[in-house]
């Protein structure tokens, strides 16, 4: 399986006047996670499913991918929010639904749950060393047969400006 971590694009800022999770995409994290969605495309990315964590920003970027066409399934899931855990989001969400080797799915969250998803994916541990831009994108290749903590590939790493 393949996995493409996708931070949402750039976000209206904390305030005190907003709650976190009721931030939404900015004019400009509209326009340009827009066209990054049609870039992927381009490149003849499609998913099977797109997860999202389910604040608005991240809700957001994913309905962008899903309307330039690179997916047609669109789920939420608590364990994207912020401070969301990789075990429980294996053990209680992918694991159950057994997906085949060839499959696709992008993950919409944030930072710095899908850099520290992505280092303990591909090293077993969390390291630090990863940042995933707004609107970046980073592909992990998950093993076929055994548990993928430390054992992924990672194949993709793109900040948003080479894509734009």
């Amino acid at each position: 399986m393949k996995l493409y971590l996708i931070r949402h694009g750039i976000a209206q800022p904390a305030t005190d006047d907003i709650e976190d999770g009721a931030r939404s995409l900015t004019k400009e994290g509209q326009q340009k996670t827009e066209k990054i969605a049609k870039r992927l495309l381009d490149f003849g990315l499609h998913f099977e499913l797109i997860v999202t964590s389910p604040l608005v920003r991240a809700r957001q970027t994913a309905e962008i991918l899903k309307t330039v066409g690179l997916s047609s399934h669109i789920e939420e899931c608590i364990y994207l929010a912020p401070g969301g855990d990789i075990s429980h989001w294996l053990k209680n969400w992918l694991e159950p639904r057994k997906y085949s080797a060839d499959v696709s799915i992008a993950l919409v969250g944030h930072e710095p749950c899908l850099s520290t998803w992505a280092e303990i994916l591909v090293w077993g541990e969390a390291r630090a060393r990863l940042i995933l831009k707004k609107a970046g994108m980073i592909g992990i290749k998950l093993p076929e047969t055994s548990s993928p903590l430390g054992r992924s590939q990672m194949f993709w790493l793109t900040p948003p400006k080479y894509l734009l």
